[in-house]
């Protein structure tokens, strides 16, 4: 029962979850009208699994990048800091997003399914295991996967992520579910036995959902 537990819980799992769900329906309708690509339903004969195992792999390699890209953006990063906000991580710290960026995110990761004309159950599964991937991998737990870190993400690897106070793992570990992109890429921080100590921002960040919504618009110059 961490501080903002139940501002995670209840304004970004549950509130702002349920309300982008509808915004990003009307999104993806919007785009639909204008192109009309629907109808075509490429997708629709394609195996179920084929559909969410290439989801998976070309969204993780889209999120890789943007994710990077916010770290390194000063625009950008004003969207993603509440993410990093928690001085505790655990296996709701993943819910906390500001909702710009769960637009963006899900925008994209949805909008092929539907379309293209994917069978509803693909994009279903995908919308899961990305939930509970995202859970895995901010979860308090001390797991140990050996060598399969080198390819799957897991809590062990993206707490340091989420590190504080070491600079050495400033700016790591940008990946979601496959930790190879990290290692592809150059990205990947992992000392091996070691665990960070420290958490959140250093710098001053309301708990408020609402005021750390409008916090991201704050001036730059403040910085």
């Amino acid at each position: 029962m961490r501080e903002g537990f139940f501002n995670d819980l209840v304004m970004y799992t549950i509130v702002q979850s349920y309300v982008l769900g509808l915004v990003v329906a009307e999104i993806i309708r919007f785009i639909d009208g204008q192109t009309g690509i629907q109808r075509y339903q490429l997708l629709a004969d394609v195996p179920v699994w084929a559909i969410v195992l290439g989801s998976l792999v070309f969204h993780d390699f889209y999120i890789y990048w943007f994710h990077r890209w916010m770290h390194n953006n000063k625009f950008l990063w004003r969207l993603h800091e509440a993410h990093h906000s928690t001085k505790e991580v655990d296996w709701l710290s993943g819910s906390r997003s500001h909702a710009l960026e769960i637009l963006i995110n899900q925008t994209i990761e949805f909008a092929p399914f539907i379309l293209l004309g994917a069978p509803a159950e693909a994009a279903i599964i995908k919308g899961c295991v990305s939930a509970v991937w995202g859970m895995w991998i901010h979860a308090n737990l001390d797991v140990h996967t050996g060598k399969l870190h080198y390819i799957i993400n897991g809590p062990e690897m993206h707490r340091w992520h989420h590190s504080d106070k070491h600079e050495e793992a400033y700016n790591t570990n940008y990946a979601t579910k496959f930790a190879f992109w990290d290692y592809l890429f150059g990205s990947a921080f992992f000392p091996d036995g070691e665990k960070p100590k420290y958490y959140g921002l250093s710098n001053f960040f309301p708990s408020n959902y609402f005021k750390q919504f409008f916090f991201a618009f704050r001036k730059i110059r403040e910085e």
